[in-house]
């Protein structure tokens, strides 16, 4: 075989070796980030939340305002993105809701787990308080199981919203949980009182999109 057809032959299987691979690298890469939308857009699990404040609820009630629970991990990266969105409904609605965040804390871990910078975070908010939830305790009387999870309740106690206020997991902006709330804070009707909730399991160690909690 001339020297040059050997080389011509051996250069093509080179280049279709190449080609394959990097076929292979974008199929993965499509494929990943096609998973990574579907799951941005998968709503947590959905518990049976108490139509009635909670008898047993250590959280206080308020009687002047409207009271706004957030259950929340305090390592779950999508959580971010809830902060921030209670972060612009706390400055619309002006004083008119009273808020508390819930961080879970498992028993068996020191309380500096929970006070993380999600925790700073919410607790620099204006009008926000935030408290260790030991064991989930709260979270189960609230029938809570993901983070993010927000519900408002009138002075009477009666559940007034129950949802997210993020439009998608771990993403900002404008969505129905937060027009919701802040027309609620405001007396107006509202459209939904109801939204999906996108966020890790409150009692997970893992989140799928970043690995170890």
């Amino acid at each position: 075989m001339p020297e040059s057809e050997f080389y011509n032959k051996t250069g093509a299987r080179g280049r279709k070796a190449a080609l394959a691979t990097f076929a292979l690298w974008l199929f993965a890469v499509s494929a990943g980030t096609f998973w990574m939308m579907q799951y941005s857009n998968i709503p947590g699990r959905n518990e049976s939340v108490p139509t009635r404040w909670p008898a047993k609820s250590v959280i206080t009630l308020s009687r002047t305002n409207s009271t706004l629970v957030m259950f929340a991990h305090p390592r779950c990266p999508c959580t971010e993105a809830s902060l921030r969105e209670l972060e612009r409904l706390m400055a619309c609605a002006q004083g008119r809701i009273t808020t508390r965040v819930m961080f879970l804390r498992p028993a068996e871990l020191p309380t500096i787990w929970t006070e993380t910078s999600l925790w700073r975070r919410a607790a620099a908010i204006p009008g926000v308080t935030v408290q260790q939830d030991t064991d989930g305790a709260e979270a189960r009387r609230f029938g809570s199981a993901t983070s993010g999870d927000t519900m408002v309740y009138g002075t009477d106690g009666g559940l007034l919203f129950h949802g997210g206020i993020t439009i998608s997991r771990g993403h900002e902006g404008d969505n129905p949980g937060l027009s919701a709330i802040i027309g609620l804070s405001k007396s107006l009707p509202v459209e939904t009182t109801q939204t999906p909730v996108f966020g890790c399991s409150l009692y997970s160690t893992q989140c799928p999109e970043k690995g170890p909690l």
